[in-house]
């Protein structure tokens, strides 16, 4: 790193992954703006970057607003001059099965994964295009490689996510910007408990419907991946800050053991025997 500290933007960076980041970044002399919605949280990470004496900055800022994101990007550019890393981590999740799904929830999936990030990474690019300069890392998710059961608005939009990221990494080439996924698998943070408070309706009225079963294996097969997994938020950090350092970055970072046999698995085996395995995992059993 230079002399001059790296100025670095996260978007849900007040909780979960994001917050980690934040953490970790700063403690190693990165300027960091971490943006989130609610209030509370700003003020507890600010509580702790004071306690810890690090150069955390929380920053308002709702990716489903562009006046919002607007604001949030001109007041990091006035306070630090420029905006070296982009991490785009701000998410939510709705799971239910396809015959069940709203579109109104569907929309708004899209909305905060899809949406949210194009609207900040838009905002972004023009000053990192005209600096020659910046990296911007995209939090994608083992969804956007393999669909489980009830995951289809998600990993719908991890999937548009990788696409979106596909492109603009070869777009943003000439301009020495790169682009970044980050992939990881089960990591246990609040967004779980987000995504069952938004799944509850679903599951409830399912409860007397034919996808019981399938709503039952699929939390089943959920709740058991995050109880088996290791990987904890400070791991998933030192992955960002690798991808962030690295002279000559990867297209992607699989974060998770589980992350990396799915990104090896697409590209190997057929979907027939990837679909077996699914169903094994989640307990989809064919009806007599």
């Amino acid at each position: 790193m230079s002399d001059t500290p790296q100025t670095v933007l996260i978007t849900g960076g007040t909780d979960g992954l994001g917050r980690a980041a934040a953490i970790l970044l700063a403690e190693r002399g990165y300027r960091v703006f971490a943006a989130g919605r609610s209030a509370e949280k700003r003020a507890d990470l600010d509580k702790l970057a004071a306690e810890k004496k690090v150069p955390i900055e929380p920053l308002q800022l709702d990716v489903c607003d562009d006046a919002s994101v607007q604001r949030a990007v001109q007041s990091v550019l006035q306070k630090a001059g420029a905006i070296d890393v982009l991490i785009n981590n701000a998410g939510v999740g709705y799971m239910a099965v396809i015959e069940d799904l709203q579109l109104d929830d569907l929309r708004r999936q899209f909305e905060t994964n899809v949406f949210g990030v194009l609207r900040v990474t838009q905002a972004v690019l023009p000053h990192m295009r005209e600096r020659r300069r910046g990296r911007i890392l995209m939090t994608s998710s083992v969804t956007g490689l393999l669909t489980p059961p009830t995951y289809g608005a998600y990993s719908s939009s991890k999937h548009a996510l990788e696409a979106l990221s596909n492109a603009l990494r070869l777009e943003m080439f000439p301009f020495n910007v790169e682009v970044i996924l980050i992939e990881p698998g089960y990591i246990v943070t609040n967004f779980q408990q987000t995504a069952k408070a938004l799944a509850e309706p679903y599951v409830e009225a399912a409860k007397a419907g034919p996808y019981a079963k399938v709503y039952a294996g699929a939390w089943s097969g959920a709740n058991k991946g995050r109880g088996d997994s290791k990987t904890t938020p400070e791991d998933c950090a030192r992955v960002i800050q690798e991808a962030i350092e690295s002279p000559h970055p990867k297209a992607r970072y699989p974060v998770t053991p589980l992350a990396k046999w799915a990104s090896f698995g697409r590209r190997i085996l057929p979907d027939t025997l990837l679909d077996s395995i699914l169903r094994r995992k989640y307990g989809i059993l064919r009806e007599e």
